[in-house]
């Protein structure tokens, strides 16, 4: 399969390029980056966008920015391209609307808000947790410098959360008195509380009660890079498989990743 590479010079994208390279199934076709455009990663050529780059190219591998990362996708598929999308920060609705565009090309897209292995397993269960657990908060936490809130791990956790159901609220956050930002705000029906501090990369916790009991399931990532890169690969192989959205690591691990 020949790849293209979607933000090849930034954190993930980097090392992507040197898995790709190190794989005998996979040729790192071309690569997008406005800061290197017009010259050659791993022998691939850069370009300035992604619609310049997608000649003979079988997947698109999205790590840019939220601003782009949308229309990115959309060229992609309309090209015949599959893609997978590692940037976070789009909404339920952009993922509507990207499904709809997969569906009618007859081209897949795999998105996850984090494609850490052991990030996958951990929204695994939490979606099992809450078929049994009536409460639930999600925290996110990050990098003072991260932009985008919630984390798209937070997000894709929330909204996948409650595409089960939707959490119970004791006190219903138009009934609160006082400032209703200190609750944080409602995703998929539960409340995301974002937290930007030095120190942290990326941390997602998911909080369930009971009376008199707690069960906290949290993932946090380390300074590197490598975590994705593998959940990433693993996509990349499955998408030409697949027709429509696959959103989450989790469903190619345990699913079967078709629709």
């Amino acid at each position: 399969m020949r790849i293209c590479i979607a933000g090849a010079t930034g954190w993930t994208g980097q090392a992507l390029v040197e898995a790709v390279l190190a794989a005998s199934d996979l040729e790192l076709g071309t690569c997008v980056s406005r800061s290197a455009a017009g010259g050659e990663i791993g022998g691939a050529p850069v370009y300035a966008t992604v619609a310049e780059a997608l000649d003979g190219i079988d997947v698109l591998v999205d790590y840019t920015s939220v601003e782009i990362v949308k229309a990115n996708a959309l060229t992609a598929i309309g090209h015949g391209a599959s893609v997978v999308i590692g940037t976070s920060g789009l909404t339920a609705d952009d993922f509507v609307d990207i499904d709809r565009a997969a569906m009618a090309r007859g081209v897949g897209v795999v998105a996850a808000g984090n494609f850490s292995i052991t990030a996958a397993m951990a929204q695994a269960a939490a979606l099992l947790v809450s078929r049994h657990l009536p409460s639930w908060e999600v925290i996110d936490y990050a990098s003072a410098s991260k932009p985008d809130v919630p984390s798209g791990t937070a997000r894709e956790l929330a909204e996948r959360l409650g595409e089960v159901r939707a959490p119970e609220l004791a006190v219903p956050v138009a009934d609160l008195h006082g400032p209703r930002e200190a609750r944080g705000t409602s995703i998929g029906g539960a409340q995301v509380h974002s937290v930007r501090l030095p120190s942290f990369v990326v941390s997602t916790e998911v909080v369930f009660g009971l009376p008199d009991e707690r069960l906290t399931i949290r993932h946090d990532a380390g300074g590197s890079p490598e975590p994705y890169v593998a959940g990433t690969l693993l996509a990349v192989r499955r998408v030409p498989a697949i027709v429509g959205l696959v959103r989450g690591l989790d469903t190619l691990l345990l699913g079967s990743g078709q629709r």
